[in-house]
Formats: C-alpha cells, structure tokens, sequence
C-alpha cells in the first residue's frame, strides 16, 4: 500500500473513533434565563429549609429516599434534577402544600380570558321539546 493511501486510512479510522466517543445530543433545547432564575431559587428555599430543620444534606437525602448529590443538584438549582425528587424533596421537608398553588386553573387569569373569548357572544334561541311521543 502506497504510505498516502495508509495515512489516510488511519485518519479515518481516528476520525470514526473520535465521533463514537461523542456524546449524543438530545434536543437543542435551552432554558430561558429566566426559568433557570427561578429554578435557582427554588434550590435556595430548600436549602434555607433544611438548615431551619437543622438538618444536613445526608439527613434530607435519607427522608427523601434520594442520594446525597442529588439534594445538593436540587438545592445548587441543577436543571436536569427531576421534578419527582423536587416533588419529594419538599414532602420530607413538610412543603408539600406549598404547591397547590402551582399552575392552579382558579389563578390563571390569562388562561380564562382566552378561553371567555372562544364563547360565544349569545346564547341560541331555546329549543323546543319535541313531543313525538305524546299519546
């Protein structure tokens, strides 16, 4: 084999070996700036939490039936921890009610003016009862 037609052989072959160790990408999905505040200080409530409690993060992890590292995920606001931990995360601290108010259909003025704009402006003329079986 000619030493050009070998090197470009060996280069390809880096090359293939080089995309199998990339990671694979998902989506190119991004978090407003915004949304990734508030997740911050969600993180940051639950850290003032358990410090009130005097617990540490090992004791809020056992409660919680979840691994140290994630605790400290949630409360660093670590966007990949799983709402599920969140979820069980405030249960063990005694915050669960505190999300009843999440995403409540009763508060969400904007939802309910649009949906008051699809109703129709009148009401239909009142139907009569049909009588067909009338003896």
């Amino acid at each position: 084999m000619d030493g050009a037609v070998c090197e470009a052989i060996k280069i390809c072959l880096l090359l293939q070996a080089l995309s199998l160790n990339k990671p694979k990408i998902m989506s190119n999905f991004a978090i407003p700036p915004h949304v990734s505040e508030r997740i911050v200080q969600l993180g940051q409530r639950i850290r003032i939490a358990r410090i009130r409690r005097g617990w540490s993060v090992v004791d809020l992890a056992s409660k919680a039936g979840v691994n140290r590292n994630t605790v400290t995920a949630l409360e660093l606001g670590k966007p990949g921890t799983a709402i599920g931990v969140c979820f069980t995360v405030l249960w063990a601290l005694g915050l669960e009610k505190s999300l009843d108010a999440v995403a409540d259909p009763d508060t969400d003025a904007h939802g309910k003016g649009l949906e008051a704009s699809r109703r129709p402006m009148r009401a239909g003329r009142p139907r009569k009862a049909g009588n067909d079986y009338d003896f």
